[in-house]
């Protein structure tokens, strides 16, 4: 199996990619073969896109204090 990220380019009215002849190589594939291809867009994931979507069991402030004790315990004996 190759995995590796490629770039959609434009080819005449189509778009296609390519895959780089050492992976082909290796997977023993030959130009003309038929493969089945998975394609997984890359998404950007931005803090602000998440937020208000996690669901804590504890407060935001609680968590917090806790982990300020926690970290206080351990570095100010």
């Amino acid at each position: 199996m190759i995995v590796c990220e490629v770039k959609l380019k434009k080819w005449g009215n189509s778009v296609g990619f390519r895959l780089p002849k050492d992976a082909l190589r290796k997977e023993g594939l030959r130009v003309e073969q038929k493969v089945r291809a998975y394609i997984v867009p890359e998404k950007i994931v931005r803090v602000k896109d998440i937020m208000g979507k996690i669901k804590l069991k504890k407060p935001t402030a609680q968590i917090l204090a806790e982990t300020d004790r926690e970290l206080d315990s351990k570095f100010f004996r």
